[in-house]
């Protein structure tokens, strides 16, 4: 899949030379509170003996997506990381300011759409620019693992852009639940990766502030399928009885034609028929039930978990 030399024979990172069959935790310094406690990036270098590709696997981008850094410390904790070739280089925990805020971003900024970045720009640009240039720098593809905004909880899914053949071969490997390719968002770590031919692999489940055990799950496995597909580990890898993901070539949000309480009948995943009944938008008093139905087939890979809406909100992410 890779014709270019992989890159794992020295990796360097702030300075620090890791080679083949060293392991390192290299904590990089990104700011202070006003308090004057040091914030801190641990960053997670496993090179194996012998040659092969080098994955970052990052979590936490997005401060609120606890999903996301759960899954990545659970591989942490199971010592996943323990490879015979390439390279893997984790960041469980980006976004330290949000994590700590309980916010998406970072002082009021996303980091994820503040790349390139500039080293004397806001933390959040400064954050994105020492990403690409210490630690991106050094890899062959990427994982990027994220979660639903607040109380939009999506199925598990691999997005991938279009266009790029080796993050397509990539997502088939990984064999999450869904598939589908995604435009790339200007600003984006993706689309900066994407200047630089290195594929990325966004992995989406579940919801912010919330852990859910099937996208950790989901996520972990998926993760595991590329590093035993490398030959890296030689671990078997389990799996949760899927046959192969289900590309998704079209997709839409089925949105609130009036105000009120909102019910879900299907299940989030749930392959629906059109015309059939998805849930109920009820008023506060009982005097209207309006209901909600699929404009075609198709499947439900993400539904808004918040039961009271304005006119126009979101309500199922739809792909057919």
């Amino acid at each position: 899949m890779f014709l270019k030399e992989f890159k794992n024979k020295e990796v360097i990172l702030r300075g620090e030379k890791i080679g083949l069959g060293e392991s390192k935790l290299i904590k990089i310094p990104v700011d202070r509170l006003p308090t004057g406690t040091l914030i801190e990036i641990p960053v997670y270098v496993f090179n194996g003996a012998a040659l092969g590709p080098t994955i970052l696997l990052q979590g936490g981008l997005h401060g609120d997506e606890v999903n996301s850094v759960e899954l990545v410390r659970r591989m942490l904790i199971d010592k996943s990381y323990k490879i015979n070739r390439g390279c893997v280089i984790v960041v469980p925990l980006l976004n330290v300011f949000g994590f700590l805020n309980l916010s998406r971003n970072m002082h009021g900024k996303d980091v994820n759409r503040s790349f390139p970045g500039s080293k004397t720009g806001s933390l959040a640009s400064r954050m994105a620019y020492y990403l690409m240039k210490e630690i991106t720098k050094n890899v062959d593809f990427a994982i990027d693992y994220h979660t639903g905004g607040e109380q939009r909880n999506n199925f598990p899914q691999i997005r991938y852009t279009p266009n790029d053949e080796n993050a397509k071969k990539l997502a088939e490997i990984f064999n999450a639940p869904f598939k589908f390719g995604s435009k790339i968002i200007p600003k984006s770590f993706r689309n900066e990766c994407y200047k630089y031919n290195i594929p990325v692999l966004v992995y989406e489940a579940g919801e912010s502030l919330r852990l859910e055990e099937n996208a950790i799950q989901e996520g972990i496995n998926g993760t595991l399928k590329i590093l035993k597909h490398y030959n890296m580990i030689n671990e078997a890898v389990k799996t949760s009885g899927i046959n192969a993901s289900i590309e998704i070539t079209n997709r839409k949000w089925i949105r609130a034609k009036v105000a009120g309480i909102f019910n879900a009948t299907v299940k989030n995943g749930a392959h629906v028929k059109k015309g059939q009944v998805l849930g109920h938008i009820m008023d506060t008093y009982g005097e209207t039930n309006v209901e909600v139905k699929a404009p075609n087939d198709g499947y439900i890979i993400a539904l808004n978990n918040f039961p009271i809406l304005n006119m126009g909100d979101a309500l199922f992410h739809f792909g057919f």
